[in-house]
């Protein structure tokens, strides 16, 4: 692959991220279900749904990217995104909304590795794989502008209601597909070789095999998803905190945004940051998380708001670092079911704390 093709592929990616982060429903739909009056134990149940699809198919997931194409499953994900959006908005009761939020996190499941398994090899292909930094910690900041972009118009989808709102999400999904069918794929020598079956089953092996013969790797991934999940819970109760210790919840959005901007910071500034090693970054990065943890505890919203920023951007500061580190580790066979190995820690660990957090904050 030509470099200027790799660096093209690469910015198609970040334009896929930057779209998909216009979906406005996406970013409401807790509130939109509120409103068509689903109660508080139903939209629980539909999250839990949500991640319960979520963990079960991560894994397969990377291995279907890894087995049958990157692009194919990138298209795939998108794909999902437009029939997600389609059966919500067709959505009558609450099993029809379960199947419609169940594709939703197929959605992220199809993409979750794949975009970073294409992203690399692609580079690598060109042998500018160095790039790869770059794209990142670009990929991460711009997911997260373009998610608090979409939180800030939370209202919007309100007023339009939640047909129009999943009308928007749709045509999202369909620009995003246009975008995914232009990818070029980075065809491996798996893929080339033997049956489907046989891919599946060296796939599966030679991942497995991996993951029990590299310490590093695996320390990698749980310390990573452990910081992230903390912060991610933080960020989450912080939303029902912030108003009850005084803040008008009119500046709620806007608090949020301003949370998720560290986010946005926190992955841009590894980009420029010279320090290489992973293991003083780690600890930078636990100490931002406790700060953060510990302003939850102050009662004062000014704090727990830096709080929530400081933390933001060391959960990212970690994450694209880590994202870094593992693709210069993993072969290229197993790329995207390596990493999905990765989010599917992190959804493990969120499953573990999240009653312990809302023991501590409540």
């Amino acid at each position: 692959m030509e470099k200027k093709t790799a660096r093209k592929q690469t910015n198609k990616l970040l334009g896929i991220d930057a779209v998909s982060g216009l979906a406005i429903a996406g970013a409401a739909w807790v509130a939109l279900l509120a409103a068509r009056g689903f109660s508080i134990i139903e939209i629980g149940l539909l999250e839990s749904i949500f991640h319960i699809t979520s963990m079960t198919f991560e894994i397969p997931s990377g291995v279907i990217a890894d087995v049958f194409g990157r692009r194919k499953t990138m298209v795939a994900s998108r794909v999902m995104v437009i029939i997600s959006s389609i059966l919500m908005i067709l959505s009558t009761d609450f099993f029809t909304i379960a199947i419609a939020i169940a594709v939703n996190a197929l959605s992220y499941n199809l993409a979750s590795g794949t975009r970073e398994a294409l992203a690399y090899d692609s580079l690598k292909a060109a042998g500018i794989e160095n790039e790869y930094d770059s794209f990142a910690a670009n990929d991460m900041m711009i997911y997260q502008i373009f998610s608090s972009a979409g939180t800030l118009l939370a209202g919007v989808a309100l007023l339009l209601g939640y047909k129009k709102a999943h009308m928007v999400d749709a045509i999202v999904g369909a620009i995003t597909v246009v975008i995914a069918l232009s990818l070029t794929d980075v065809h491996t020598k798996l893929q080339g070789d033997n049956s489907v079956s046989a891919r599946f089953k060296q796939v599966v092996c030679q991942s497995a095999a991996f993951i029990k013969g590299n310490r590093k790797a695996r320390l990698i991934i749980i310390f990573n998803a452990l910081i992230g999940a903390v912060d991610i819970l933080i960020l989450f109760f912080l939303q029902a905190k912030l108003p009850e210790v005084g803040m008008n919840k009119l500046w709620l959005g806007p608090a949020l945004f301003i949370m998720g901007m560290g986010a946005a910071v926190g992955a841009k500034v590894t980009e420029i940051f010279p320090e290489k090693r992973y293991r003083r970054i780690a600890v930078m990065s636990a100490i931002g998380v406790t700060l953060a943890f510990a302003s939850v505890f102050t009662g004062n919203y000014y704090v727990m708001i830096i709080g929530g920023f400081v933390g933001a951007f060391a959960d990212n500061f970690i994450q694209v670092r880590s994202d870094i580190l593992l693709n210069t580790m993993i072969p290229s066979d197993q790329r995207a079911t390596l990493m999905s190995v990765n989010s599917f820690t992190f959804s493990v660990i969120m499953i573990v704390l999240s009653p312990i957090f809302g023991v501590l904050f409540s």
